[in-house]
């Protein structure tokens, strides 16, 4: 493992937005400190999380100046591609080319709200993250081809999103939860990063083993289509090493709830009850908790097919923990676990 990062869902009881979103600042400036090297942030709409990274990405790089800022996921289903383009070479810019944006295809769960389309979910949000890449990676948009109100650019023009970042094509990642996703991701010459919850997954396979199997998978595809190395590539994770006695009862408990309540498990106050319970549907599982002695996890972790295939290492942080709490695991993490990780935090010599 080369990198370290965390994804958190820049969550906040209800009320207290505006805390929240100043907390997740510092949180991304606390794991600078210690040496992280990218930090993630979930996309969530209509609820007690980020529902827009782009503009929390813009201030917390004002505060930071070497971490990288990333989302993971934004569903593309629901994004206007070239209005997304150019918000986000707008907001690399200003962070200094430090913006990494991760997709997926996104679901038709919002349709009534932002409205539908005759294809499936995946089909248009396919669509749509096709258009963003070209239009992020300066190809043309639009050819003018006769005059349109006052002031407008004479026939011939030749449209391209402004302002243009120059790199940020290369740092667009798709967050794949089955091998074919993977695939196609490769193929689309897209970054890899996997979640905490896979689908498509065999019959009698773990989650450990089908995540190396996608990583692999990937690696191959990547290989196939390019003819070059496959990017680094991106795990999410939950690692919970406990320092005190009551940090090890406080993460086992974390650990029971996620495998009761599933994807419901630790919510802030007021947030929504997500539909998925720990009765997934067939095929998709969601990764093991690991928690306890600082050197029984890192020994779990190397243990892990799944985590020990990936480049980078993201710490999924629980998103019922205020800043204390994540910031204490942020330490912990960096300073027991992984450096038997063989990892070397940023700016180290």
């Amino acid at each position: 493992m080369t990198r370290l990062g965390f994804n958190t869902r820049v969550s906040f009881p209800t009320g207290e937005a505006a805390r929240g979103l100043r907390d997740g600042i510092e949180l991304f400036r606390a794991a600078e400190e210690l040496g992280y090297q990218s930090g993630w942030a979930y996309q969530r709409h209509f609820d007690n999380y980020l529902s827009s990274p782009l503009p929390f990405f813009a201030a917390a790089g004002q505060h930071t100046s070497r971490i990288t800022l990333g989302s993971a996921v934004i569903p593309a289903r629901y994004q206007e591609p070239i209005l997304l383009a150019e918000a986000a070479g707008t907001t690399d810019l200003l962070i200094g080319g430090r913006l990494q944006l991760a997709f997926s295809s996104g679901t038709d769960v919002w349709d009534p709200v932002f409205g539908g389309v005759s294809t499936d979910a995946r089909t248009e949000g396919q669509r749509r993250l096709a258009r963003f890449v070209s239009a992020v990676a300066g190809e043309p948009v639009h050819t003018v081809t006769s005059q349109r109100g006052v002031g407008g650019p004479p026939p011939g023009t030749v449209l391209r999103v402004t302002p243009h970042s120059p790199g940020l094509r290369d740092r667009i990642w798709y967050g794949s939860g089955s091998i074919a996703s993977a695939v196609n991701a490769a193929e689309q010459g897209l970054r890899l990063i996997t979640g905490t919850i896979l689908h498509d997954v065999p019959p009698g396979v773990s989650f450990p083993v089908h995540q190396a199997n996608l990583i692999a998978a990937y690696r191959s595809a990547w290989l196939d289509a390019h003819g070059t190395p496959p990017p680094p590539t991106a795990v999410a994770a939950s690692i919970l090493p406990a320092t005190t006695t009551e940090l090890r009862n406080r993460y086992a408990a974390y650990d029971l709830e996620r495998r009761t309540h599933g994807p419901a498990a630790s919510r802030p106050k007021g947030a929504l009850e997500p539909t998925l319970s720990a009765a997934l549907p067939p095929g998709m599982l969601m990764s093991p908790v690991y928690h306890g002695d600082p050197g029984a996890v890192a020994e779990a972790v190397l243990a892990d097919p799944g985590l020990s295939a990936a480049d980078e290492l993201v710490l999924f942080l629980p998103p019922a923990f205020d800043l204390a709490d994540n910031i204490r695991l942020l330490s912990d993490l960096s300073l027991k676990v992984a450096p038997a990780l063989g990892w070397t935090p940023a700016g180290a010599a």
